[in-house]
C-alpha cells in the first residue's frame, strides 16, 4: 500500500456554492431532526459534504485514521457494505473513522476523488489516499483489509488506541476459508460488482486493494495481479488486460484474473462510449443488440446490476440465431464481474436458462 499525494484543496470547484451552500444546510437539517450517522458507534461514523472534507477527512487523517464509504441511495452492493463497514469502526472504538459520502450529493467531491465504481472505499492517512478496494467484499476480507490500514497508520507514527491486532486478519481470513473454498474469489469478484462510472479523465482506473495486496497471514499471489494493478493506476488499461489475459491463459481456473479481466475490459468499453448518445440510440433502436448491449455495460458500470442484467435478458426473450447468441454472449461476460454465488447472478442465470430451453 503506496500512499500517494491526496490533498484536495482547490481540488473542488470553489466557484460552484450555492448549490452547496444548499446540500449543508440540508445535511444540517437531516441531522438536527435524526442525530446524524455522527452518533452512529459514538461518532465513529460521520457523514462528509463537500464542505466539510477538508476539515472532517484530509486534516483528521493526520491524527487518526480515516477510512471513506463511497455510497449512493441507489446501489445495491453499497448497501450491503455500509452496515459491515459501520460494525467494524464501531467495533474499533474510534482506532479509525468511518466517514460516509453519498456520491450523488456530492458531484463536486466526487468528481475530485474521482470515483469510478461505487461502493467505493479508500483509506487517508496524514492527508494522503493510501489504498481502497471496489464492490461489497465479505467482512472478513473487509477487515483484513482495515488491518493492513492499521499497520500502516502505525508504521507512519500514529497513535493507535488498543493497537494494531493483526489476529483479527487472520482469523478472518480462516474464518473465510472454513466458509468457503471460494470466499477469496468472491471478494476480489466483488470489485467489478459496480465495475465503475467510466474511468477517469484520462482513462485511469480505480484504485483497488482485492488481488493486488496480501493479506495478513495470507498466502503470495501471482505477480500477474500486482502488474495489472500497476498498470490499471497508470491508466494503461490495455497493458492490464494482456497480463491478465496471459494469466488466464495459464490458469484457465483462475476466478480472480477472470473477474479482474472481466472489469478491466468493462471500463475499457464504458470508456470509449458516448454515453448520452448511447442511451438515445438504445431508446430508439430497441431491437438494436449493440446499442442495447452499450447501455447495459453503461448500467452495470453505475451499479444498476438488476437493469443491466434485465436488459440483456429482454434481448434474448425478443431476438433469434445470431442476435440472440450475441446479447447471451455478451450477458454471460457481464457474469464474471460478480460473485458467482451472487443472488442477482443467480436470479439472471435461471431466467437465462428459461428463456433458452
Amino acid at each position: 500500500m503506496q500512499p500517494r499525494d491526496f490533498s484536495l484543496y482547490g481540488a473542488v470547484d470553489l466557484g460552484a456554492r450555492q448549490a452547496a451552500a444548499q446540500r449543508r444546510q440540508q445535511a444540517a437539517q437531516s441531522q438536527s431532526q435524526v442525530g446524524g450517522s455522527a452518533a452512529t458507534g459514538n461518532g465513529v461514523v460521520i457523514d462528509v459534504t463537500e464542505e466539510t472534507f477538508n476539515t472532517d477527512v484530509v486534516e483528521r487523517s493526520r491524527t487518526t485514521p480515516v477510512i471513506m464509504d463511497l455510497w449512493a441511495e441507489w446501489c445495491g452492493p453499497c448497501k450491503q457494505l455500509s452496515p459491515v463497514l459501520e460494525k467494524l469502526a464501531a467495533e474499533a472504538g474510534g482506532q479509525w473513522i468511518l466517514a460516509k459520502v453519498d456520491v450523488d450529493a456530492n458531484p463536486q467531491l466526487s468528481a475530485a476523488l474521482q470515483v469510478q465504481s461505487i461502493p467505493m472505499v479508500v483509506a487517508v492517512l496524514g492527508g494522503q489516499l493510501v489504498d481502497g478496494f471496489l464492490g461489497a467484499m465479505p467482512e472478513a476480507q473487509v477487515r483484513q483489509w482495515i488491518g493492513q490500514v492499521l499497520a500502516v497508520a502505525e508504521k507512519m507514527g500514529m497513535d493507535l488506541a488498543g493497537g494494531v491486532d493483526d489476529a483479527d486478519g487472520e482469523e478472518a481470513a480462516d474464518e473465510d476459508a472454513q466458509a468457503s473454498q471460494g470466499a477469496a474469489d468472491q471478494g476480489a469478484a466483488g470489485q467489478g460488482a459496480a465495475a465503475g462510472r467510466g474511468a477517469a479523465p484520462g482513462g485511469r482506473a480505480p484504485r483497488a486493494a482485492g488481488p493486488g495486496g496480501v493479506g495478513p497471514g495470507g498466502p503470495p499471489l501471482p505477480p500477474a495481479y500486482a502488474e495489472a494493478r500497476a498498470a490499471m493506476e497508470r491508466g494503461d488499461l490495455d497493458a492490464a488486460a494482456k497480463t491478465l489475459e496471459l494469466q488466464v491463459t495459464a490458469s484457465p481456473g483462475d476466478p480472480v484474473a477472470k473477474s479482474m479481466l472481466a472489469q478491466v475490459n468493462l471500463i475499457r468499453r464504458v470508456t470509449s462510449y458516448d454515453q448520452a448518445q448511447a442511451r438515445r440510440d438504445a431508446a430508439e433502436h430497441p431491437g438494436d443488440v449493440a446499442a442495447q448491449t452499450r447501455v447495459a455495460d453503461i448500467e452495470l458500470a453505475s451499479g444498476r446490476i438488476e437493469e443491466a442484467f434485465d436488459r440483456l435478458l429482454g434481448v434474448v426473450r425478443r431476438t433469434s440465431g445470431e442476435e440472440r447468441e450475441q446479447a447471451r454472449a455478451h450477458l454471460v461476460s457481464l457474469f464474471d464481474l460478480l460473485p458467482p454465488n451472487d443472488p442477482q447472478v443467480k436470479k439472471a442465470r435461471s431466467a437465462l436458462s428459461a428463456l433458452l430451453f
